[in-house]
């Protein structure tokens, strides 16, 4: 009998069916801009009318070890809004406005169910992005990855006007830093969210700690990443400076990235928000406070930058995504990029 791909482990079949099954997927997020549809060997779209000089900005990143507690506890529809999430937030604080997104989806035999369940969660991703799902690949590699196991990675492009591009060369002590809450751990820190509360406290996944208000550890591991999209469109013509999206390094890495030089440092009144359950949990297995502002978002997804007389405004713009002053550009004096302050 002749030796077939899928006796090698490659189910050619099995991916023609998840490309049928996620194309109507897809068409639920088109834009105006995108030519044709899922299945040629690549996308096309046009970039939007009105800009003076478009700018093509782009975006990739994963979901990391997010996936091992979808894998573990079978909850599979979410960790696609997550890979939209953390490529499509990056994209946005340069100023620009996500156009399409592509995925990547590798898994050692290919289940169509748990492959059409995540890409579903893409696709609701992009339509929280206000982005279009043009394509992507699946790929079944048997012997790098284990029967059951999968890996996603996210491409985003967006367009910025080159008027518009952030952070701005204006910016200056007083400057106002709005912060927009995050919904938990999103997907940064997971391997030491995992390691505290799966190893260190023993908890198991359906257990509800005091912290998490009811809510159980799987919920809590799998609470999915905020897409701050639609924030910047309230934000309109507001002159918003700077921006900066509170992935790996917290509170400490990414706000001082918005920085040019060393003139100025970023000050935080961590008492103008409320830390997540999840995070007060792990912190009390004995993770001290600089490892976990710089692990962790600490509460805050990401902070937006506003010159003083324009903060009630986009204060008010904001307030969906309750938006809130939690700190300014002060002079750098010699200290730290990003500090503390309490008040």
């Amino acid at each position: 009998m002749a030796i077939t791909y899928k006796d090698a482990g490659v189910d050619i079949d099995a991916g023609n069916r998840l490309v049928d099954r996620i194309k109507p997927l897809a068409r639920s997020t088109m834009r105006p801009e995108v030519l044709g549809g899922i299945g040629g060997f690549a996308a096309l779209c046009r970039l939007p009318a009105g800009l003076s000089e478009p700018i093509l900005v782009s975006g990739t990143d994963g979901v990391g070890t997010k996936l091992k507690t979808a894998l573990a506890t079978g909850r599979h529809d979410t960790v696609g809004i997550d890979l939209v999430a953390m490529c499509v937030n990056d994209v946005l604080v340069t100023g620009a406005e996500p156009l399409f997104f592509l995925d990547y989806f590798a898994a050692g035999a290919l289940d169509v169910d748990v492959a059409a369940t995540v890409i579903a969660g893409i696709a609701e991703g992009c339509r929280q992005a206000g982005c279009a799902l043009v394509g992507g690949e699946t790929a079944e590699l048997p012997g790098l990855y284990a029967a059951h196991d999968y890996d996603l990675a996210g491409f985003c492009v967006g367009v910025v006007d080159r008027p518009a591009i952030r952070p701005r060369t204006d910016l200056a002590a007083g400057d106002v830093i709005i912060g927009l809450p995050s919904s938990g751990l999103h997907s940064n820190g997971h391997s030491l969210a995992r390691k505290v509360l799966l190893e260190t406290l023993a908890l198991p996944f359906d257990a509800r700690p005091d912290e998490l208000g009811g809510a159980t550890v799987a919920d809590a591991l799998l609470t999915p990443t905020v897409i701050y999209a639609a924030a910047f469109r309230a934000l309109g013509a507001l002159p918003w400076k700077a921006a900066a999206h509170i992935t790996g390094g917290g509170l400490v890495e990414n706000p001082p990235r918005f920085l040019s030089d060393d003139a100025l440092a970023v000050e935080l009144d961590p008492s103008t928000w409320e830390v997540p359950g999840v995070m007060r949990l792990i912190a009390t297995a004995g993770v001290d406070d600089l490892e976990m502002r710089r692990t962790f978002n600490m509460g805050l997804g990401m902070v937006i930058v506003v010159p003083p007389a324009d903060a009630e405004t986009a204060l008010a713009a904001l307030a969906p995504w309750q938006g809130r002053a939690v700190g300014k550009l002060v002079p750098r004096g010699g200290g730290e990029p990003s500090r503390y302050a309490r008040a």
